[in-house]
Order: C-alpha cells, then structure tokens, then sequence
C-alpha cells in the first residue's frame, strides 16, 4: 500500500500538485506538517529528486526537528543525502557562513583588509544589542529614560522588518524623537560592523542581500535547489517573501503553506499580504484547501470558525470534522482575577485526577494574552500542588552565569565582539575597575579600533597604573590562551610564554596541570557579584518553583537537595578530573567542551560561588556543569565552536515547550502549533482580549481576533472561556470592573455552558474530556478543594456599598439655601425663587472598551474612567478628534 494511500483527498491533491507554484490553505488541526512531510517523500521516492534539492524552512527549531524526523521515517533508507530542512534563520546563517564574504568592498588605503563582515561573524542577542545602543545612546548624550534603549531596538528591527535603512527612517520622521532613533540606527551599525556582528534581523537582511548582489551565489543556489517548500506562510515578513523569491528561480517551484486566519505576528514583522497576495505575485499558482479538522470537537470547531469569521481580510474556508458533537464550551465568570486562577488551577486538577484514574495521559493549557497575567496562575497552581511548566520563562540561555561563558566563548572566537568583552572584562572580578573600562572605550573610539584592539594598545603603551594593567594583561592572557585551544597551537604558545619569547604578552605562569589557581591580582569578595553589567545578574531559584520538565527523575531535583549539597570540592574535583581526561593529545585543537571546562577553571568561576555558600550558588554551579553537558552534546553532532554559539543565540520560546509536562501556562502566541485535550482561555475582557493597544486599529483588531481563534482551536475535547469582572490593574488601589470580551458575544450562545460564577444560570456544567472528569462547580462532600459555591458571588455586588460613609459637606456660605435660612431665623419670609435646570441626557456608567456615540465628535471608544457616581470622567478616544476626557454626567454619550 502506497504511504499515499494515508492522505484524504484535499491532502493527496497537494501532495502530488509538484510542478509550479501552489498555496496550501491549511486550516487549524487539518495536519499540514504531514502534507508537507508527504510532499518531500513524494518527490523523492515518485518523481526521483535528489534529496539535497529539496529545500524546506520553517520558523522553530522544534518544527524543523520533527519534520525532519518524519521524513527521515518515510524515506529514510533511500538515500544516503538528506533535503535541507531548517528553520529561516538558521538557514540564514549556513549560507553567510558560506559566502558573505563575497559582499566585501575594497578598502580605500591600501595595504587594509577589505570593509565588511567576515565568515566569523558573532550574533547578538537582545541583550548584546541593548549595550551596543546604551553605549551609543550614552555618547550621543541622550537621556535613556526618555528614550530607551529597548525602545530604540524595537524601532529599529520595524525598520528593517520593512527593509528601511537609516536615512530613509531620518527622511520620514516627523518628530524629534524618531530623528534620534534615526541617528542611533546609523550609529548601530557601524558599531555591529566594526564588531563583526549581527543581529537576528540582519540574518535575513544580509543574506537577502547576498543573493540580490551577487549573481554567481544566487545562481548556485537557484541549481542546487529545485524544490522550494514554506511553512507557516502567513507569518513570513518582508525580508523572509523576498528571500524565497530569490530562491525560487525560474522554475518557481514553490510549495507554500499556511492559514490566513493564524496570522498573529504583525508586531514582529509578519505581513499577512504575502499570504492573501499570493496568486497576484504568482498569477499561475494552483490553491489547495485543507478543510477537513482531525483536532477539534464539532462544537469547539464551529464555535472557533464563527469568531474569525467576522474578519474582513481573509480568502475563507468551511472546516470540518468527524468529531461530531462534543462537550459545550465552558464560560466561567469569576468576581476577581484570583477567582479566575483558582476556578482554572481546581477544574485542571479534577481533570489531572480523574484522567490518571481513567489510565489516560493528562494534558491541559491555560492560555492567557499577556504574560504577566500568569503570576495569578503560578500561585494557583502551586497552592494546589500542582506541578506544571511555563512556556516563555527565564530561559537557560538567559542565566547570568551561562551568559557569562558564552560571552567568553564568543570572545574567544572573535575578540572584536566588544559587547561580550565588556560583560566577561571584568567577571568573575578581577581588578579591572570603572575607571579602567572607561579609558580603554575612550581609546577605542579615538583609535577607531575595537575594545580588544584598545585592549592591546593599552598595555602596549603602558597607558594604565601598575596593578590595573597586570590586571588587564592577566585577562589578554586568557582569551590568548584560549584562542590557542581553539587553533591547536597551544603547546606551541605555552613553550612560547614560559620561554619569555612573546612578543605580544607577558611571560605566562608556568602551569603543570589545569588545578592551579587562577592568577588574578585580586581576590574576589564573596559578596561581589559575578558580573558587572547592571541587571544582568537576576538568581533563579528553582525552589521557589514547582515546574515540571519531565526530563528524568534527576531533573526533579530542584538545587537545594542533597545533589546540590554536596561538597564543593566534590564538585570542583570532577570538573577538573574532567578536564584533565577530556584535552585531546597536544597539537590538535579544543572543542567546545574542553575550551568551557578550561575556563571554569582558569577564571575561579567556582570558587568564588562555593565562597558564596548558598543554594542559588549551587544551583548556579549546576548550571555551569549543565552547559558543559551542552557542550558535549554538541561535540558528539561534531559542531564547532561557532555552530554551538549560533544554536545558543536561536533558541526561542517555542523551542522551551516540554510536550511531556502535564499542565503548560502560556500565551496565546506561544501556543500556536501545539493542541491539548482540556484549554482554558483566559482573561476574555476588553483592554486586555483585545488587548487596549489594538482597539482602535481594525486590523489590529482582526489580528487579535485571530488569536483568538488560534487559541480555541487549541483544545481537543474542552474548551472552557474565562473572565474577571473586576481586576486589579496597574496604579489602581481598588479592582476596576471589566467588560467582557466582544469575542464572547461573538461565540454562538447554543453552543455554550455556563460553568458558575457571577452569572451562572445552568444547572450542571459541561464534562471534562473523554476521562469523564466533573465539572468544577459540582462539590463533593469529601473534597477538600476550593469550592465556588462557598461565597456570593452575585453580579450585583457593589464596591461602593462597603464605601465608609462620609459627612454631608456643608453648602456655600452665600448659597441661596443659606440666605434663605438666615432671613428665616430673623422671622422674615424669603421665597427661594424656582430654577428649573434641565436634567443631563445621555446614558452612564461606560467602562473601557465601550463603544460610544457623542452628539459633536462622532462615534469613539471609552479609553479610561476615573471615579463613580456624580463626580465620574472619563476619557474617550475619537478616530478625528484625538483623546477627549469628559465629565460623564454633562458628555451627552449613547451607547453607539
């Protein structure tokens, strides 16, 4: 039986669809990775392509694995050559490797190496490049509270997400402010050039570039690959639509797939143009729909596609499913976001139960806008004892110490990376103070050399006091030594140093084996912190949470138990024996692994965290031994240095999700692409989904619409809404009240439950999953959990009736009411004459997010209100008239 034989018909039809372009259409859950993986095995096994022609990208690490995995299962033994399948970036990255050079122009003087990037080119994370622009920000003068340097980074990726350099920011400015951003863009790039760096976006932008510039690369892989195939379409930028025109070549064998109706990536760039433009830029292009849903429940489904069917920009498509029926989805109203979390952390919990009792594998999300709405999760779940895993938190990667060693490593494969040399100058302490770093960027900006360069000239010109410059020479030392590991020529350089024959450096310290102290001129204080860069030092402590990555028993333990107790000197004995065993033979050069164990070593980073003698300080010594683990890892795959460095700097939020753990907390953005059997959606009111920045943009609008649909058509079996009727936010001492979300109103009322809550009015709320769990309102008499039905919960509760009562302020001395009551203490009759005042028209009581008309200014949305009662104002934003702030009594408003 032909593997054929496995796709639907929609699905075969784009399987075999193999010449010229074709747009897949894939809705939600209607298993495009499988036509995709189908498609390749296709061209391979049927239609006889090479393997290595094929070409397919994707935007995860995660994604690309498992495509790769499952092609590797259909085909695998047909072909010794594998298709490239790769994510954007890390596809990027292999053909600048390749050939950036051929983008390097002649310099101006002779005798100097030509200008541009070289093939050892670093990349900068986000932090690497918020130093760069604080740096630059800090020359220029400007005052980064007002303008900060995140800030700055986020205008400048929109710029090059839409391919606009410098001076055309700078010509379209229509304020001070972008002028500035303009000045810092140029500014940033020099400063990346000169560092031989780039960031995520230059990925894209440079090899875009190459491909337009130079003809030879370009027509080298226009032959090399005849078969081009995208995922997840939709959320392709600019850059990425070009990439894959200059890719396509002639043959325009483009293979795109993807849902209109999941783009969600604007504010990174996704253009959902290239997408809903396709057949224009390919006006021979076949459409394909994939309609037919193997995920969802009939209800959870047809609920889902009448949400974003009020979207005006989409091509549309009727899914379908066998699953017919279903469990109605679930709506809860709690009276306060604390509710809310508790309502999610018992109904998960009841499920987890029930299902273990059932022998079925639990698996619930709570998805929620933004992040900072899971701290109230967290605490719930916690308070339940339940072990769960959040997507999008303080990644590996992002630790002070692990970023710390991987600064080093980038140093020592590129000393001109000035961003790493300033965070490791200095860490673990070493003497090389404030002052000393200041006179060296000083150098380096009069000298127009890097901060290694300015490094070298320093010491060569003996332009520092005594101690500060042994400091300095110990620390060149270092990355000298190990740029030697990395070359192979280290027994060569340490005959050279212990000789006194280096022309360059001091003669270095003999050393018989790798336990030796460090030479450092200062001995770091145990209460010094290990970096020196502001903020970069943030503890994590796994103690203080309960996440579960399901890994293996050992990864339970969370850093303070007996593993992470043990003796330092146990620990500090292994990594030397380690070392001692891990050093190939002399003359050939270190890998990754050895270079790291090298570096623990030589710069005391252990040793000065067992002076610190805490559990973060063995979690943190834990750390450190992982990312050797790393390190070996990536030795066994036979990386180099620099490929270990470019996987480091693109791991991404998606990439954390660990698809064993039980219960995942999440945003909806991060969800996407993933599917469990209970979901829980969260926070469904207006300012928050939507989200108040998109309320007053249509398209934004449909964009968060459609996150809204990504998010239901995650769930499986149950689908459960939520909302608070009062949360607290930001500067507010009381909850304000919420207005539910208007995608809420936009789910058909049939299909749903009411699960309790301020509002409930079913009797019985609608099951949980296959696994038959109740739902959360029905208490059991033998539970100990937190029941909902305990308290009033009524929607008529009113802050102000708890309001302390307050004297009735006294009326004006000359009002009318006090004249009258003077003349009438004296006997005199005063007629207080009659006024008739005409009573206030319009409605009241609008909250943020309301629609509202006014008689002068048109139709507006309600942005804020301050105050009840008579005294209320609020404040109205006017497509034509800007934020107007009105006294509502006097505002005349209509609901609009």
């Amino acid at each position: 039986m032909s593997f054929l034989d496995e796709l639907n018909p929609q699905q075969r039809e784009a399987v075999e669809t193999t010449d010229g372009p074709v747009l897949i259409l894939a809705g939600a859950g209607s298993g495009k990775t499988r036509v995709i993986t189908f498609r390749i095995a296709y061209l391979i096994e049927k239609m006889g392509v090479m393997p290595e022609s094929i070409l397919a990208m994707t935007f995860t690490n995660k994604a690309a694995a498992e495509m790769a995995e499952r092609v590797e299962k259909l085909v695998g033994g047909l072909s010794v050559a594998k298709p490239v399948i790769s994510t954007f970036h890390s596809f990027c990255v292999r053909v600048l490797r390749r050939d950036i050079e051929a983008l390097r122009i002649p310099a101006t003087v002779p005798g100097q190496p030509p200008i541009g990037l070289t093939k050892n080119f670093v990349i900068y994370d986000e932090s690497d490049q918020q130093q760069v622009v604080k740096g630059i920000m800090r020359r220029l003068g400007l005052d980064d509270k007002q303008l900060t340097p995140r800030n700055v980074l986020s205008r400048i990726s929109w710029a090059k997400n839409h391919m606009l350099d410098p001076q055309e920011i700078y010509l379209q400015s229509a304020d001070p402010k972008t002028e500035k951003i303009a000045h810092i863009f140029e500014e940033y790039r020099k400063e990346l050039l000169k560092a031989n760096a780039m960031d995520f976006d230059d990925l894209l932008l440079e090899a875009m570039r190459l491909l337009k510039s130079v003809a030879a690369v370009r027509e080298y892989y226009n032959g090399r690959f005849q078969y081009l195939l995208i995922d997840e379409y939709q959320d392709t930028n600019r850059p990425q639509y070009e990439l894959m025109r200059l890719l396509a070549g002639a043959g325009h064998n483009v293979c795109a797939v993807g849902d209109e109706d999941q783009s969600i990536y604007s504010w990174r760039g996704a253009d959902i143009r290239n997408i809903l433009e396709f057949e224009r830029d390919f006006p021979e292009a076949k459409i394909v729909r994939l309609e037919q849903n193997y995920r969802s429940t009939q209800n959870i489904l047809e609920a889902a596609s009448v949400v974003v069917g009020n979207n005006v920009r989409r091509k549309g498509k009727n899914l379908w499913t066998s699953r017919q029926g279903g469990a109605k989805i679930g709506y809860y109203e709690a009276p306060d976001g604390e509710n809310e979390a508790l309502f999610a952390a018992d109904t998960i919990n009841r499920y987890v139960r029930l299902a273990g009792e059932n022998g079925e594998t639990a698996r619930a999300a709570v998805l929620y806008r933004t992040n900072s709405q899971s701290r109230l999760f967290e605490e719930a779940m916690r308070r339940y004892q339940l072990k769960y895993h959040v997507v999008g938190g303080f990644s590996f990667y992002e630790r002070a110490e692990i970023k710390d060693l991987i600064s080093y490593l980038k140093v020592i494969q590129n000393p001109d990376d000035s961003v790493s040399l300033l965070r490791v100058i200095n860490t673990p302490v070493r003497g090389i103070g404030k002052t000393t770093i200041e006179m060296i960027e000083r150098l380096a900006l009069e000298t127009g050399l890097s901060m290694w360069g300015a490094v070298g000239e320093a010491i060569g010109r003996q332009l520092l006091p005594g101690r500060a410059l042994a400091a300095l020479k110990s620390f060149r030392e270092l990355i000298e030594d190990g740029r030697a590991m990395l070359a192979g020529t280290f027994e060569e350089r340490v005959e050279r140093t212990a000789g006194g024959r280096s022309e360059s450096l001091p003669a270095a310290e003999p050393r018989s084996d790798w336990t030796g102290e460090a030479p450092v001129p200062t001995q770091p204080s145990p209460t010094q912190p290990l970096s020196t860069q502001a903020g970069a030092d943030t503890d994590f402590d796994p103690g203080n949470f309960s996440f579960d990555f399901a890994a293996s028993d050992s990864a339970a333990d969370d850093g303070t138990g007996e593993d992470a107790r043990r003796s330092i000197d146990d620990v500090a004995d292994e990594v030397v024996d380690e070392a001692v065993e891990g050093f190939r033979a002399p003359g050939g050069a270190a890998n990754t692994a050895e270079i790291l164990k090298f570096l623990i070593d030589r710069t005391g980073y252990i040793k000065q965290l067992e002076e610190e003698d805490t559990p973060e300080a063995y979690s943190r010594i834990e750390n450190l031994r992982e990312l050797v683990n790393a390190a070996m890892d990536s030795r066994d795959r036979g990386e180099t240095l620099d490929q270990f460095l470019d996987h480091a700097a693109l791991v991404s939020d998606a990439d954390q999700y660990d698809e064993h753990a039980q219960i995942t907390l999440m945003t909806l953005h991060a969800a996407k692409g993933l599917e469990f059997p209970l979901v829980v959606l969260a926070g469904m009111e207006e300012g928050l989904f939507p989200h108040s920045r998109t309320m007053l943009e249509p398209d934004s609008i449909e964009e968060e619409r459609r996150l809204c649909y990504v998010g239901m058509t995650r769930a499986m079996d149950t689908l459960i809404l939520s909302r608070a009727v009062y949360r607290r936010r930001y500067g507010t001492d009381m909850p304000e009240a919420s207005v539910p979300s208007r995608f809420l109103e936009e789910v058909p009322p049939q299909l749903v439950e009411e699960m309790g809550g301020s509002r409930r009015r079913a009797s019985s709320a609608a099951g949980i999953t296959r696994a038959g769990a109740p739902a959360p309102h029905e208490h059991r008499a033998e539970s100990a959990h937190y029941s909902y039905e305990d308290e009033d919960q009524s929607a008529t509760w009113n802050p102000a009736r708890v309001k302390p009562k307050t004297a009735t302020p006294l009326g004006n001395y000359n009002s009318i009411g006090n004249i009258a009551e003077f003349f009438a203490s004296r006997g005199k009759k005063f007629d207080v004459p009659k006024m008739t005042s005409e009573e206030p028209k319009g409605r009241r009581g609008f909250r943020p997010g309301q629609k509202v008309k006014h008689p002068k200014y048109g139709e507006g949305t309600v942005y804020q209100r301050e105050g009840d009662g008579e005294d209320a104002k609020i404040t109205v934003q006017f497509p034509r008239f800007g934020l107007k702030k009105l006294v509502e009594r006097y505002a005349q408003l209509e609901k609009a």
